[in-house]
C-alpha cells in the first residue's frame, strides 16, 4: 500500500476516534468508547507504517495533525452542531498553509 494511502487511513482512523470521543460522553457510552480505542490504535499503527515507508516524520505528523484538526472541526460544525466562526476558519487555513509549506520545503 502506498505511503500516502496509509497516511489517509491514519487520518481517517484518528478523526473517527476523536469524533467518537465526543460521542462517548466521557466514556460513559460503551460503543463510542470502543471506537475511540480502536480508532486511535489504528491511527498509530498506520502512522508507524507510513514512517517505515520512509516519509519524513515532520511532514507526516504535520499532514496528519492538520488534516485531523480540519476534518474534526468541519465534522463538528456540520454534524454535531458546533460553532465555526470566521476566525476559526482562518486558523484552519493557516494550519493547512503551514503544512503545504512544509511539504514544499521537503522537496528541495
Amino acid at each position: 500500500m502506498g505511503a500516502y494511502v496509509l497516511l489517509a487511513a491514519a487520518i481517517a482512523a484518528e478523526v473517527t476516534g476523536t469524533v467518537s470521543l465526543k460521542l462517548s460522553d466521557g466514556f460513559s457510552k460503551l460503543v463510542p468508547s470502543i471506537v475511540v480505542v480502536v480508532g486511535y490504535g489504528a491511527a498509530f499503527y498506520f502512522l508507524a507504517r507510513v514512517l517505515k515507508a520512509g516519509l519524513p516524520v515532520g511532514v507526516v505528523y504535520a499532514i496528519w495533525a492538520a488534516a485531523g484538526v480540519a476534518l474534526v472541526a468541519l465534522i463538528g460544525a456540520v454534524f454535531l452542531g458546533e460553532h465555526l466562526n470566521l476566525t476559526m476558519i482562518a486558523g484552519l487555513v493557516l494550519v493547512i498553509g503551514g503544512v503545504v509549506l512544509l511539504e514544499l520545503g521537503g522537496e528541495h
